[in-house]
């Protein structure tokens, strides 16, 4: 089952953000949530175009996250798009199609919010997620850059 996260959420997301090689060396993962990460909470929360997502189950509690984004663009006549990023799924429930589910599920909300196409990055890092958003149909149309700020 998918749905809205809430600030209980918050302990699991960042132990599954940080639950791989890239992630244990940008997360941080302690008894005491790290006020960063609470204040993005909130930041997101209180955004109408922002949704945090959590995949749950009755035996683990939180094994899925994501965060989908609605963006408006004057660009394709106006378009607005989804944009999908933090997925994580826990270690015991990869490969069961949760990921799967979990994206398409987010791909609907892009389409009933009136989104024209749905976008995500992935890290180059990471070759079968790569290859996992390629099962999925996305396309990598276009090379994606970043500049980090910190």
């Amino acid at each position: 089952m998918f749905r809205k996260a809430s600030s209980v959420d918050l302990p699991a997301m960042i132990a599954l953000l940080s639950d791989d090689p890239l992630g244990a060396t940008r997360e941080v993962v302690s008894e005491t949530i790290d006020q960063a990460y609470l204040d993005a909470f909130a930041a997101i929360e209180a955004d109408s175009n922002q949704l945090l997502v959590v995949a749950v189950d009755d035996c683990d509690g939180v094994i899925g996250c994501l965060q989908l984004s609605f963006i408006p663009g004057l660009s394709r006549k106006g378009m607005w798009r989804g944009q999908i990023e933090s997925v994580r799924i826990a270690a015991g429930h990869r490969g069961d199609g949760l990921g799967a589910a979990m994206i398409k599920w987010a791909v609907g909300q892009a389409r009933n919010r009136g989104c024209g196409l749905v976008q995500l990055t992935s890290d180059k890092r990471r070759p079968d997620a790569i290859r996992f958003y390629e099962k999925l149909g996305f396309v990598a149309s276009h090379e994606g850059l970043k500049l980090d700020l910190s």
